[in-house]
């Protein structure tokens, strides 16, 4: 058994590179980086990306988009730095699919949480096997299992009691730690808005989240106090 998982150690080593694709000392201390959820809840979020329009193609701009959201030219923008990958959005068996939903955001690399449960390991490995050898301009980079156990500890010191920290969380986090401006664009958990009218979940579809894994309110509660001290900036009126 034990040498069984010592092969597969050895074997998973060899084929993860360990990089940091974002280096905070490479940076100007003004970069800005804009982070979009996929749930962005109704207007909000679409109405922002005109504001950022003209200045997409700076290059003191950076975006961050989560778990494969569709990009555009007349709304949320396609601009791309990085894209999440949910574990579960994986298509191995049949990779056609997976590969053209990538390849929308051109060179932008790829995030999966690998580590974040240990059935998402597998499927992850097998999302880099199958997207590296036909996709090699985007990096597939996993978050590091340290980092996230870290990161767990410390809210969980915090008094955010949840059974995993949201990828879009986990992402906010990374940004506080390598840009010194980060805005937050579609991180409203409710279902209205600060009108009352009803929003679906995602601003493409309306599917709801798997009950019980994150606590998305609790993590709102902390976003705002971030926000409230001015170490983010959260968009949640509609910038036109």
């Amino acid at each position: 058994m034990w040498k069984y998982l010592h092969n597969a150690a050895q074997i998973l080593l060899h084929q993860i590179h360990k990089i940091m694709i974002f280096k905070k000392a490479s940076y100007d201390p003004f970069k800005i980086i804009h982070i979009f959820t996929d749930s962005a809840r109704g207007s909000q979020t679409f109405a922002c990306h005109f504001e950022l329009l003209i200045q997409q193609f700076l290059n003191y701009l950076y975006f961050f988009r989560l778990n494969l959201a569709p990009v555009n030219g007349s709304d949320v923008g396609v601009k791309t730095d990085l894209v999440t990958i949910n574990p579960s959005q994986n298509m191995a068996v049949n990779p056609g699919p997976l590969v053209r939903r990538v390849s929308v955001y051109g060179n932008a690399s790829l995030m999966i949480p690998a580590f974040a449960y240990t059935v998402c390991t597998a499927v992850s490995i097998k999302t880099l096997q199958v997207l590296q050898p036909i996709r090699p301009q985007q990096p597939v980079v996993f978050f590091s299992p340290y980092y996230l156990k870290t990161l767990d500890r410390f809210w969980k010191g915090l008094g955010l009691k949840e059974k995993r920290l949201s990828t879009g969380f986990m992402l906010v986090n990374m940004a506080l730690e390598l840009f010194d401006d980060v805005h937050l664009y579609g991180f409203w958990p409710f279902d209205i808005n600060l009108k009352q009218q009803t929003l679906q979940h995602h601003y493409y579809d309306n599917k709801p989240p798997k009950p019980f894994v994150h606590a998305m309110p609790e993590e709102f509660v902390h976003l705002l106090q971030l926000h409230s001290q001015g170490a983010l900036t959260l968009h949640l009126q509609p910038c036109l």
